[in-house]
């Protein structure tokens, strides 16, 4: 029996949580299958410094440009990112097409920048099967509903990575029910994850808080800065570290030395191993705008990091609430994140371990392995 030809397509212009998502997705295939032959495109040499990982991992990296054009590409601001992505679209165009008509795959599994293959789909007849993976919660506005509802007509399948995502499509009728699906991400890599975290830290903050991610707008670092203001008052001795690269950085930067939290509050650089700051912290912090459902909150959790999240849509409350697994604030509410912060200083150890306990049972559905048993059924 011949096996199954998977592509991966997932172009990107900076590190992000998605990235690790479709590595692990590939990965699960190959780890709990031997009927999978996995392949990710990369675009324009994006995927050029996971070489490495790839090829531990047995995952092939097909190349449809001999020119890694996308680390010369600008990365930060809606205008500026935009362009990229258009530039991608088009150097990328006939390439794709072409490698999709020639291989053959029986699925190409698409994220991020996937107007490209919705487009390729709509217009040409593929052999393959296109799958859609929602990455994030998807804000769906007129123009891009009616874009969907025209080009998703020959996308066999669209995975959502919560059910309150799947909920929200199915609401809104871009596509029939029979073609939703909810695949949780592969998040969770237990063994890698608890090895990692084993690691000495390289300051000697204490007492800390931990936030993580893109420093951007959704991620709402700023209202974690203006909050830490009125904080400071109760909580002396409590620190905060944010850990994370993006365009709001030097605002970021500014907001803190305005308010004169300069020795409470330090931002750090992305860091590749997150584990050991999640292990070493007092809780963890995600003040998001949106989130589906938020990687580094289920991170924290199996690091048995005590989390307190807004009730973004969509991920969080589905997590949070549902397992009773941490604290919910309401979101850019400064007074309610406050008391949440009083309620779980008034937390004995106990209490604080079921929390922990409640939450580590949350991430066995975003492990490799379940993963790679939902994806198979899927594919099936």
């Amino acid at each position: 029996m011949n096996n199954k030809t998977i592509f991966y397509w997932s172009p990107f212009l900076t590190e992000i949580a998605t990235i690790k998502s479709v590595i692990n997705s590939a990965y699960s295939l190959k780890k709990f299958s031997n009927n999978y032959d996995v392949s990710i495109i990369d675009a324009g040499g994006e995927f050029q410094d996971k070489k490495a990982e790839l090829l531990k991992k047995k995952i092939e990296l097909i190349k449809l440009s001999n020119v890694n054009y996308i680390k010369y590409l600008p990365k930060y601001g809606k205008i500026y990112s935009r362009i990229s992505f258009i530039l991608i679209f088009i150097f990328s165009f006939y390439s794709l097409k072409k490698i999709i008509k020639k291989k053959k795959p029986n699925y190409i599994l698409i994220h991020l920048i996937t107007s490209l293959p919705l487009i390729l789909f709509y217009f040409f007849n593929f052999d393959t099967k296109c799958i859609l993976r929602i990455s994030g919660f998807p804000k769906i506005g007129k123009i891009r509903f009616f874009f969907w509802k025209f080009i998703l007509k020959r996308i066999y399948l669209i995975t959502c990575p919560t059910l309150a995502t799947y909920d929200y499509l199915k609401k809104l009728n871009i596509v029939p029910e029979y073609k939703l699906r909810v695949l949780r991400d592969p998040i969770i890599n237990v063994r890698e994850s608890i090895k990692s975290s084993n690691v000495k830290l390289g300051f000697h903050f204490k007492n800390y808080a931990i936030a993580v991610g893109r420093l951007t707008k959704q991620k709402n670092f700023i209202f974690l800065i203006n909050s830490y203001k009125h904080l400071e008052k109760e909580f002396p001795n409590l620190n905060l570290i944010i850990i994370g690269n993006g365009e709001d950085k030097e605002i970021l930067i500014r907001r803190i030395n305005s308010l004169s939290l300069q020795s409470k509050i330090k931002i750090l650089e992305y860091q590749k191993n997150i584990f050991p700051y999640f292990k070493n912290a007092e809780f963890f912090l995600m003040p998001s705008l949106w989130e589906d459902p938020g990687f580094v909150l289920l991170e924290s959790a199996l690091m048995r990091c005590f989390v307190i999240t807004s009730n973004c849509k969509n991920g969080p409350e589905e997590i949070i609430k549902h397992n009773n697994a941490g604290l919910l604030f309401e979101k850019n509410d400064i007074d309610d994140f406050i008391v949440k912060i009083k309620f779980f200083k008034t937390l004995n150890e106990k209490q604080k371990k079921n929390y922990k306990l409640n939450a580590l049972r949350a991430c066995r559905s975003f492990t490799l392995f379940s993963h790679g048993i939902a994806i198979k059924k899927i594919l099936k």
